[in-house]
Formats: C-alpha cells, structure tokens, sequence
C-alpha cells in the first residue's frame, strides 16, 4: 500500500481544562478520526501518529506527563507507527522521512491545525506527496484559525485536497466502484 494517514498529536494536552493548550470539547473530531481511522486500516494504510514532546518543559507536553499521553477515546493500536518529535514540525529529526518512503498519498488530521499539521501538510508538499486534509477532523483554537489555515494552504498550495470525512469516504467509494 503507497498510502499513510498521518493522526498529528491527539494528546490529552488539548482535553485538560487546567491547561493553557485547552482546545474544548472536541468529542465529535474524535469520533471522526476513529471512523477514519477504522476505514484506513480498513483499505490497508500505514496508519502513523504523531507525539509531541517538549523536552525542556517542566509543563505543557513534559516528558513523563500523562498529557503527553494519548486522548484514550482515539483508536491508537500497538503495530500503529508512533513518531515522537520535539518540535512544531513532524519532520524535524525524527523517522517521518523513513516512514514514508514509498508512500505516493497521505491523509492528515489532527491538532493544532495552524501549527504541527500545518507544518506536516508545508513539508509533505515540498516532498512531492499527493496530500488531502480532513478538515472536520482537525482541531485550532477557534474556527476563525482553522478556516484561515485552510484558505492560505489551499490558495498557496493549490494540488492539497481539503475535504471532510464524508466526502473523502464517498469519494473513495464512488472510486473504487468506477475501477470494478
């Protein structure tokens, strides 16, 4: 399988309402990613999630913290890839680069959308990967973020796809059918 789907930091950072990173309740992304998720694993794809870890940090994403700790509720398995990075960047000195060797296709969701998933989606594109975000599946601090996040990427980005689950599982599906 040439595809990967790329889950970006569902850490319990987000979720703890005594941190300064709370993003709200985001039950209803997290329900999303589990159904994307479950689909991908589904249809074969390498299935990789990301960790952010401040190395330095005595707080926020410490070392040893349960908030760096995965969100309990995303369907995270053992064999699932699991890249530690200790900066914005999934890229930046860890085994993305690796990982994805071979892979032609990648499918990013996660948190936050204007920093880290941004970051993946900018350097996957300067390698040359066909990228498409599930936008309803990725998480900022408020809508008006998100929706800036997503109109720069795709007006300075132009071959990004930007759909939402539904469209993306129709799609393939209406794919698949059209291939037998």
């Amino acid at each position: 399988m040439n595809k990967a789907l790329i889950l970006i930091d569902f850490q319990n950072e987000w979720i703890d309402k005594d941190s300064d990173y709370y993003v709200g309740n985001i039950d209803d992304v997290l329900e999303r990613n589990n159904k994307l998720i479950e689909y991908c694993r589904d249809k074969g794809y390498k299935i990789i999630f990301t960790q952010h870890v401040e190395s330095e940090s005595e707080d926020a994403f410490a070392p040893g913290s349960d908030n760096i700790k995965f969100i309990p509720e995303i369907k995270k398995q053992p064999q699932d890839i699991l890249i530690t990075k200790n900066k914005i960047s999934p890229y930046y000195k860890t085994a993305m680069e690796d990982e994805l060797r071979g892979i032609e296709e990648i499918i990013v969701t996660g948190i936050l959308t204007n920093l880290c998933v941004r970051s993946m989606i900018q350097d996957a594109y300067d390698r040359d990967l066909d990228i498409t975000v599930i936008k309803n599946c990725c998480v900022a601090m408020d809508d008006e973020i998100q929706n800036f996040t997503f109109k720069d990427l795709k007006e300075t980005r132009e071959k990004i796809n930007f759909v939402n689950l539904d469209e993306f599982i129709s799609n393939l599906y209406e794919q698949a059918i059209t291939k037998n």
